[in-house]
């Protein structure tokens, strides 16, 4: 396990770096879906503008207790912000109090759902 930066693998910063890039594409996809502006996301989850465009372009990392903040305004399962196309449901985001959203995160893991 690398301690310092220079000790990580160039292939292992790449796959951190795609992962990046998927998660942020899947959060600016479902926030624009929504009609939401990033400083509307950035305000509601406790981040800054400046964060959430960093987060959506795959250019900064995010601690994952702001990954469920993020899922929790975009009304989505954080599970729908890390699958990638071809894994996701075809189930949108639904932001609470939408049409078709609920009052409240949907965050548990159905076990019958894998």
């Amino acid at each position: 396990m690398p301690i310092r930066p220079t000790q990580t693998s160039p292939a292992r910063l790449q796959r951190w770096l795609e992962r990046r890039k998927q998660v942020g594409s899947r959060i600016r996809e479902i926030r624009t879906s929504q009609g939401l502006t990033q400083m509307s996301l950035a305000l509601e989850a406790g981040l800054s503008r400046n964060m959430v465009i960093g987060i959506e372009w795959g250019e900064k990392s995010v601690a994952y207790e702001r990954l469920w903040d993020i899922a929790d305004v975009l009304g989505v399962n954080i599970q729908e912000l890390l699958s990638d196309d071809s894994s996701r449901s075809s189930s949108e985001g639904h932001r609470p109090g939408s049409a078709k959203g609920s009052t409240k995160s949907k965050l548990s893991v159905d076990p019958e759902a894998r």
